[in-house]
Order: structure tokens, then sequence, then C-alpha cells
């Protein structure tokens, strides 16, 4: 009886083991840093910071720019 409750207790838990390190997975946030050296009046470093923001919302990344 022993070794039908282990075997049990084995295939259920390499059952769940898939389901509980996906949901581990989705809570990670990834972040990308981008350090551009222009003065805020200059429209081609706006332009390159739009364009960068652009392109990660086409990728499905949320963008945003901060002047330090």
């Amino acid at each position: 009886m022993r070794r039908r409750e282990f075997i049990k207790v084995i295939a259920g838990s390499a059952a769940a083991w898939p389901l509980a390190a996906r949901a581990q997975q989705a809570e990670r946030m990834r972040r990308i840093g981008v350090l551009m050296l222009y003065p805020e009046s200059d429209p081609q470093g706006q332009l390159r910071a739009t364009a960068f923001q652009q392109g990660l919302q086409k990728l499905g990344w949320v963008g945003e720019v901060r002047p330090l």
C-alpha cells in the first residue's frame, strides 16, 4: 500500500510542476535602460528618443522616456 501512495504523490507532483513554473515566470518584469546624451532643446535627439519608444511599442513593449 505504501508503494502505491508514493507513486501517486510523485505522479501528482510531476503533473503540477509545469503549472507552478509557468505561474512564477509571469511575474517577471524586464527593463531596458538607454542613456542618450542630448540637450532637451535638440530636435534630433527628441526624434531619436521618440523613434526608440515607437519601436518598443511596435514590439509590444511599454516604453517611457524620462529626461535626467
